[in-house]
């Protein structure tokens, strides 16, 4: 990648996060198959029984529950009040702010207020005018300066492109686009919190504490630097700071904080999400050739890929009241985890489930979320993927897995992606 910026930290920090989410060597979709048939709800805290760290199971103290069916997950995610997500504050949301201020851990009013401030920023119409820039980073910054060499690791730049739109999206100046790729792998060492090994988790925390306060501090200058200027600009913390709904403005601790998520969270999941999407697509040459000749079902392709390999496999809540799913009795305060994994490959909800098909009848899957707490930056993400999938069309002619290279494999039990997607192109 012809760049004036590699980061080793980054990249050994993105493969450190897959590791301590990639869980023991199963077939996944076999063991959730044989969950749909014979135990719908599982009673038992699956993902630590598959070797995934998790931040609300029984070593936290709470009977743990786990559903493998579409419309199982989909009324739990789709009611937020008797399906709460406080605990996540005190879980790992706790890695990120130590006063529980992040949207996935907020409920009712707090929850209802948050989204009404941050929704409008990242709407549909409210991201086009990000998509000249978007498309400058990607297809000029990283995907053409590759075109001579007519071979590559699309993860080469599959990791960093979606930290560079984020760096520019928060308003970040141009020089310092180094040192940001040293603040994603802090974002990175974050995410990472959870260990399976409580002796290791205590020293995770400290590490990703010490992280996110140096995320924080690094933020919190450009925001206080763009408030004393009177937020002119279009980039994601000027808008934050004009944003308001029913007479309330975010202050700087709170747009601080959410910009901060972002940095750990909206760039790995792209690039995992980019890297699954390409390695669905190469390994059916008549698909990319017919992808090529027609554009407009990059957004299916898209739309499949998530459905059939979604990035992050499992979804948590907790029960707020006694409830009774499938004639299980599930307490309150129970976990409820939904394998969206599962759900998304619901024999019941989904013609030919395990069939990758990008024509088939579009349904809501879960992989971006359902309900109130649906991920408000789907839109911005699907749009840098799209932008991204183009330019590869576009630039690489014939471009084909390299038969020289290992093929890609799409692996992992938490967050699921390929760590690698050898390439060639005439």
């Amino acid at each position: 990648m012809r760049t004036s910026h590699r980061s080793e930290k980054l990249e050994q920090a993105f493969m450190a996060l897959s590791a301590n989410y990639r869980g023991t060597d199963i077939d996944l979709y076999a063991v959730c198959r044989d969950r749909r048939a014979n135990s719908p709800v599982f009673t038992g805290d699956f993902m630590n029984s598959i070797g995934v760290p998790t931040h609300a199971g029984a070593s936290h103290g709470n009977p743990t529950f786990t559903l493998f069916k579409y419309n199982d997950v989909k009324a739990v995610l789709q009611d937020a009040a008797t399906y709460t997500s406080g605990f996540i504050a005190k879980g790992f949301g706790s890695f990120f702010s130590a006063d529980g201020l992040i949207i996935l851990a907020m409920d009712g009013d707090p929850h209802r207020a948050a989204r009404g401030l941050l929704q409008p920023v990242f709407a549909p119409n409210a991201v086009l005018p990000w998509r000249t820039a978007i498309e400058h980073q990607i297809r000029d910054e990283f995907i053409l300066p590759l075109v001579p060499d007519k071979r590559a690791d699309l993860l080469d730049f599959g990791l960093y492109f979606p930290i560079r739109v984020i760096y520019g999206l928060i308003g970040f100046p141009d020089d310092e686009l180094g040192n940001f790729y040293e603040y994603a792998a802090m974002g990175l060492s974050i995410l990472a919190g959870p260990q399976l090994d409580p002796t290791k988790e205590a020293e995770s925390r400290e590490r990703a504490m010490k992280a996110t306060n140096t995320l924080y501090e690094a933020v919190l200058a450009l925001v206080k630097r763009r408030r004393a200027e009177g937020a002119p600009g279009d980039d994601l913390v000027c808008r934050l700071l004009r944003a308001e709904f029913e007479g309330r403005k975010l202050d700087d601790h709170e747009i601080t904080t959410f910009a901060r998520s972002m940095v750990a969270a909206g760039g790995e999941t792209t690039t995992r999400t980019f890297s699954s999407i390409m390695t669905l697509l190469l390994q059916r040459p008549a698909l990319v050739e017919r992808v090529r000749n027609d554009r407009s079902l990059v957004a299916k392709l898209i739309d499949e890929s998530v459905r059939f390999e979604p990035v992050s496999t499992v979804k948590v809540r907790q029960a707020a009241r006694d409830v009774e799913i499938r004639g299980v009795l599930i307490p309150k305060g129970a976990m409820v985890q939904c394998v969206v994994a599962s759900a998304n490959r619901d024999e019941e909800a989904f013609e030919n489930s395990d069939s990758f098909d990008i024509d088939r009848r579009q349904k809501p899957s879960f992989t971006f979320g359902f309900g109130p707490h649906m991920c408000i930056g789907q839109y911005l993400a699907k749009m840098e993927l799209s932008i991204a999938i183009n330019a590869v069309l576009d630039l690489f002619p014939n471009i084909r897995l390299d038969p020289d290279r290992p093929a890609p494999v799409i692996a992992g039990s938490m967050l699921r992606g390929a760590s690698s997607v050898p390439v060639i192109w005439d």
